[in-house]
């Protein structure tokens, strides 16, 4: 896997560049395995826009990928490794030995023909294994993590953020997220031992407007270029800063380093330490 940055033989292609990875593979996704995704444009189900900047895109099918990887103490063989357009971290086909096939997210170094498993009790960690916390050395980093105990991996799915595990004691483990943050888990949860694949994605530079509609992604206007009717932050003559002590959403709302999460949040008493805050600039 590398990055491949275009010539500068137009505008659009200057500083353009592109993950090339030589092993995924370029066969049409197994049909069994996808669904149709209805094109929603960031509306609800009263056709009002409840997402900002969304629409158009290129036509995508929903991948079914199993985050539960509930098929315990059965080997399964990596049969390809694809691109899923869903995700920024790839995926990979495994069939089972009784010749059932499943996606599954893909860790970091994943190779066609690797085995893996998926056990509920104490298996060796290697890499691509699945099993819960509390059998997993401390440590090691961990992604497609459960919250909640046979409900399906939903911390750590992007690609190449993994979590630490730090400690278990008490029936939990502790769990540190790549912005700091130290968390509480149970430790019945289920994890996976690895990194998310394709860790290249964050040195990756679109490069030009036309990707990011490619991308399903809508142009973002600034306040300060609207109309005083339009957005709290926009008149007056020529540039000028947005002329308020706090910066605000379109709908009047605080905006930008505000903290949104609610107060007395039953799960605060999982959260160990905050993720540092982002220092100001002078």
């Amino acid at each position: 896997m590398a990055i491949k940055v275009y010539k500068p033989t137009t505008p659009a292609r200057r500083k353009t560049s592109v993950i090339v990875n030589k092993d995924l593979s370029k066969a049409r996704p197994k049909k069994s395995l996808i669904v149709t995704r209805k094109q929603k444009a960031g509306r609800n189900s009263q056709g009002r826009i409840t997402v900002r900047h969304k629409g158009g895109g290129a036509k995508r099918f929903i991948r079914i990928v199993d985050f539960k990887r509930d098929k315990f103490d059965i080997v399964a063989k990596v049969e390809t490794i694809e691109y899923d357009p869903n995700r920024n971290a790839n995926i990979a086909l495994v069939v089972y030995v009784d010749g059932e096939r499943r996606y599954i997210l893909a860790h970091d170094g994943i190779k066609v023909g690797d085995k893996i498993k998926s056990s509920d009790k104490k298996i060796s960690a290697k890499k691509g294994y699945h099993m819960p916390l509390k059998y997993i050395p401390t440590g090691t980093q961990v992604f497609n993590v459960e919250l909640t105990p046979g409900k399906g991996g939903q911390l750590a799915r992007s690609a190449g953020n993994p979590l630490m595990l730090m400690a278990i004691a008490d029936g939990k483990a502790q769990l540190k997220m790549p912005s700091g943050e130290i968390r509480l888990v149970l430790d019945s949860c289920k994890a996976t031992i690895g990194t998310p694949s394709n860790p290249e994605h964050r040195n990756v530079r679109i490069g030009k407007a036309g990707r990011k509609r490619h991308m399903g992604i809508r142009p973002t206007v600034r306040g300060k270029v609207m109309n005083p009717v339009d957005h709290p932050h926009g008149g007056g003559e020529g540039s000028n800063p947005i002329g308020m002590k706090h910066p605000k959403t379109y709908k009047g709302k605080p905006a930008y380093g505000v903290k949104t999460r609610r107060k007395n949040r039953p799960s605060d008493k999982m959260i160990i330490k905050r993720r540092p805050s982002k220092t100001k600039r002078k």
